[in-house]
């Protein structure tokens, strides 16, 4: 019983932690940033798990941390308000070609980062970009001026 405690509690600390970090896509971290990741996951297990090296104190782990990752998933499925504390919302960082530089500051994004994903959708001018929208996953939708819609990435056609 004493692992699933460890874990739940460590489930809700690494829970606000991602949530204080901002939003980020795995591509989009540096290297410094996803080895801080590896890093803050194996001391999470040592907190877990503390001396138990058992596979049943690591299957109790990783069950604790799957049953919040499910009772959190409906929650936000059945409450729109707790979608919005949990997943976040989208955040405007260009509206009609301009850049909003307190979103960039909330969310700790630079202009050049802004315009790295403006070329990967296809858009060479910050003049072209009716909206950006950082969404609540991390990526950046992009609304082109003339009306066209294109999304960040080339694999997700769609903007959202």
């Amino acid at each position: 019983m004493d692992i699933v405690l460890r874990a739940t509690v460590m489930f809700a600390i690494l829970f606000a932690l991602l949530r204080l970090m901002g939003k980020r896509e795995l591509g989009q971290m540096t290297p410094f940033e996803l080895v801080m990741l590896v890093v803050v996951g194996d001391l999470i297990q040592q907190g877990i798990t503390h001396n138990d090296f058992s596979l049943t104190g690591a299957t109790l782990a990783i069950a604790t941390f799957a049953f919040w990752t499910v009772v959190l998933g409906w929650v936000v499925y059945l409450s729109p308000r707790a979608q919005r504390v949990i997943e976040g919302t989208p955040r405007v960082l260009i509206r009609d070609g301009e850049l909003i530089a307190a979103n960039l500051k909330r969310d700790r994004l630079t202009r050049a980062e802004i315009e790295s994903e403006m070329r990967l959708a296809g858009i060479a001018r910050l003049g072209d970009v009716a909206w950006a929208i950082l969404e609540p996953e991390g990526r950046i939708s992009f609304i082109k001026r003339n009306g066209d819609s294109d999304s960040s990435r080339p694999d997700n056609p769609k903007a959202t």
